[in-house]
């Protein structure tokens, strides 16, 4: 499973049988919500992916280093890399995703199939 962290989450998942499945996922708290209900949603959202997949043997996700504060950066949707780029490269392995998010998210994927050790399968064997 690869992460796009945000308040948009990207995810995208190389599933049992061999398809990838990717979506996006708002956790923008509600107007008198605390920032830690943020990370309960996460929690439960996790938890219900691991529901229905069965299971779920490795985690990816961008570690995110360039503002000081974590959650801050993580809200802000400010990148490293260019999103139309992005976006227009995984279009071109055959994805359509719904905006940057999922793009970011199925690219790490992507990146983690082609690590000899993370799988034996790759993006472009779908």
């Amino acid at each position: 499973m690869a992460l796009d962290l945000g308040t948009t989450t990207g995810w995208a998942m190389h599933t049992g049988d061999g398809n990838i499945v990717s979506g996006t996922h708002g956790f923008k708290p509600g107007r008198f919500e605390g920032g830690g209900m943020r990370y309960l949603r996460f929690r439960d959202w996790l938890a219900e992916l691991l529901a229905t997949s069965g299971s779920i043997s490795a985690v990816y996700f961008e570690e995110v280093r360039r503002q000081a504060g974590v959650d801050a950066s993580h809200a802000t949707g400010e990148g490293n890399a260019d999103k139309a780029p992005m976006v227009a490269a995984i279009e071109a392995l055959g994805f359509h995703p719904a905006d940057d998010n999922e793009a970011d998210a199925l690219a790490l994927l992507c990146w983690a199939l082609a690590v000899p050790t993370a799988a034996a399968a790759t993006c472009t064997d779908r």
